[in-house]
């Protein structure tokens, strides 16, 4: 099954006091290219996270949110720190020794001091920590799977019409060969006849010409290999995730065969279906670009 590298996913997880909610969104992009924005408590995660995502996705430019909150009353506490009151005391009791001054210290004016007392989390247990994140994290990465795997479809079936629709112009072109040859053998015997008036055509002259005319506007080996281009992609539309670079291959090489049909096109309905192909090839292309 073919992906889009277009997706969402999201996930809430409730664990006692704690909650984890992941959401992600992709876009194209080359390689995988993953940006993760979370709480600090959870970078020590980061390489976790990363080798996760990896069993969903292989490429596309990645963006995940993740929060969390733990409504437990032990989640933060008051620190104090005791070295720091001893030195703000210290050096007050030297400043009123070198200046005369009176002590007036009292016990709020030291507990307003900065960094006297601080406000902090409780460490939590890590592995409880990771057991719910990953969680969260595997409900998101499942629907973000499964909203690029629907998109995917979608780009397969709109391919599949345009292959369609290409092949239709490939027949055409084929139809139309013979009919130039023979159209362009009437108009030289015509404008041979006028100028010799009653002698003789020479056949084989004729014949020659006109062999030269049919092999300078030949597209036979572009249109077999136009077909089995075309083949090769839809065998290819069958296959595993990760199909996203060579089917972008096989449409460089299907673009390369219709700028060769219309560069030798002699007739106007022909440089037409080749435009047409073209055009097709380049929507084909686009749609590509969203495979992963």
């Amino acid at each position: 099954m073919i992906k889009s590298m277009t997706g969402f996913g999201r996930c809430e997880i409730q664990k006692d006091s704690r909650k984890f909610t992941v959401e992600l969104k992709s876009v194209n992009h080359r390689y995988l290219d993953v940006n993760i924005r979370m709480p600090k408590k959870f970078n020590f995660f980061e390489t976790s996270i990363r080798n996760l995502l990896k069993q969903y996705a292989s490429r596309g430019k990645v963006d995940i949110f993740i929060t969390y909150e733990n409504t437990s009353d032990g989640e933060v506490s008051l620190k104090y720190n005791s070295a720091l009151a001893s030195e703000y005391v210290k050096y007050f009791e030297q400043i009123q020794k070198e200046f005369g001054l009176d002590n007036d210290i009292r016990v709020s004016t030291v507990a307003r001091l900065p960094e006297v007392l601080t406000m902090g989390e409780n460490t939590e247990d890590e592995e409880e920590l990771w057991n719910g994140l990953k969680e969260a994290l595997e409900g998101a990465f499942s629907q973000f799977s499964s909203t690029r795997a629907t998109e995917g479809e979608h780009l397969k079936r709109d391919i599949l019409d345009k292959l369609t629709g290409m092949e239709e112009l490939i027949t055409y072109i084929e139809k139309r060969s013979p009919e130039i040859v023979a159209e362009y053998r009437a108009k030289l015997e015509e404008k041979v006849a006028e100028v010799l008036s009653d002698t003789q055509i020479d056949e084989n002259r004729m014949a020659a010409e006109v062999i030269l005319f049919a092999d300078k506007i030949c597209t036979d080996e572009e249109v077999v290999r136009l077909r089995s281009h075309i083949t090769h992609m839809r065998n290819t539309l069958e296959e595993k995730d990760g199909i996203g670079r060579k089917l972008d291959f096989i449409a460089q090489e299907m673009n390369r065969e219709a700028n060769t049909i219309l560069s030798k096109a002699n007739d106007i309905k022909v440089s037409d279906c080749a435009i047409g192909l073209k055009t097709e090839i380049e929507k084909v292309r686009e749609q590509i670009q969203n495979i992963e």
